[in-house]
């Protein structure tokens, strides 16, 4: 590792599985205090455990409420890197849904992601050294429609316009947020809803796997344009946005 965030605070959501985990991890080996956040507090334990001899510290939030957000960031202060990882995978189509679907869909997935921006930016504005913020959206969204994906699909490519916002309100503070939209990943996540999928579907869990590893399933995007991940301190976009032109 090159400690290419050496020393800086960053804070992760949804880290006890998944990519959450994966972040958290990598981040601490490079150096950075990683404040890993999850409600899965065993999996929490089972990360800073993994995590032995790195900066990393662990803390429980639950990121769909809002005083508990407060607290936290209350109790941080201002972060370097705030890396919003929490998310839910709502399963089938339009004529499927339900109003409880998309309105948990848009909390999680969208809602918690614009609460932990609105507590943590103000510090990161305020003391003027610029910041970062990294928010998972996913390929199902706005870059491509996959099958039975239809308020998750939905709630992540309002992500994307949400990142695209608040990159083009706070660049001129030095801000920096941008989207990673992954594709399939493994994760404890991707093998529940593979045995619930099978369960609905009456096929087998390896059935279900295989499609969802068909090429026509398979998509991977970084939304930026360099090489260097998106906190680090060196990050600096490759072609900077003109100014917007005015009309009277």
């Amino acid at each position: 590792m090159t400690g290419r965030v050496s020393g800086k605070l960053i804070l992760v959501t949804a880290a006890a599985a998944g990519i959450g985990r994966a972040s958290a991890l990598m981040l601490a080996r490079e150096g950075a205090r990683v404040v890993a956040t999850d409600i899965d507090v065993a999996g929490l334990e089972s990360l800073q455990a993994e995590a032995s001899g790195t900066p990393l510290r662990i803390a429980r939030l639950n990121v769909l409420r809002r005083e508990a957000i407060a607290a936290m960031a209350d109790q941080l202060g201002r972060l370097d890197a705030l890396v919003n990882c929490a998310g839910f995978v709502a399963a089938g189509n339009v004529l499927d849904c339900t109003d409880d679907d998309l309105d948990f869909s848009f909390e999680l997935n969208v809602k918690a992601m614009a609460r932990m921006i609105q507590a943590f930016l103000p510090a990161m504005v305020q003391a003027g050294q610029g910041g970062s913020i990294v928010n998972i959206a996913s390929v199902c969204g706005s870059i491509k429609g996959l099958p039975n994906r239809f308020a998750y699909g939905a709630s992540k490519a309002a992500v994307i316009g949400l990142t695209k916002s608040v990159a083009c309100d706070f660049i001129g503070a030095r801000i920096r947020c941008n989207a990673v939209c992954p594709g399939t990943v493994e994760s404890p996540s991707l093998h529940q809803r593979i045995a619930d999928q099978a369960r609905a579907t009456g096929k087998t869990e390896g059935e279900v796997m295989a499609a969802i590893s068909s090429p026509a399933s398979r998509s991977a995007v970084w939304l930026r344009p360099t090489r260097s991940p998106p906190w680090s301190p060196t990050w600096r976009p490759t072609n900077p946005p003109s100014p917007p032109a005015r009309s009277m």
